[in-house]
């Protein structure tokens, strides 16, 4: 198993950039009629911080991710980057040069 990072270019400084989730996404309650104190700690998945880079990156999440899905699994890592899942390298190759005809050098990965 390949796991590779996933980079995009920044819309405003054109560098590439990957989103990192620096905490767990906390998720609160309330109710109509009571107050309930309880936070649900959750970590995004792959796709979920994908998507979070609408607006930062040149390019579209939704259209990175038809082509990431074919060739492997966006997950995030243990640092919480964003990574994409392959089973080789010759699958590496393959997703590398599809990203590459789909957004020429706006969707990188990099190990």
């Amino acid at each position: 198993m390949i796991t590779l990072r996933l980079f995009g270019r920044c819309r405003i400084y054109h560098d590439p950039v990957s989103p990192v989730l620096k905490a767990p996404a906390q998720i609160g309650w309330d109710a109509w009629f009571r107050k309930i104190d309880l936070v649900t700690p959750r970590r995004l998945k792959g796709k979920e911080l994908l998507m979070r880079t609408r607006g930062w990156w040149t390019q579209e999440p939704c259209e990175i991710e038809e082509i990431v899905e074919q060739y492997g699994k966006l997950v995030v890592g243990p640092n919480g980057e964003l990574m994409v899942e392959l089973t080789d390298e010759k699958v590496a190759d393959a997703l590398s040069n599809a990203l590459r005809q789909a957004f020429e050098d706006q969707v990188i990965l990099s190990p």
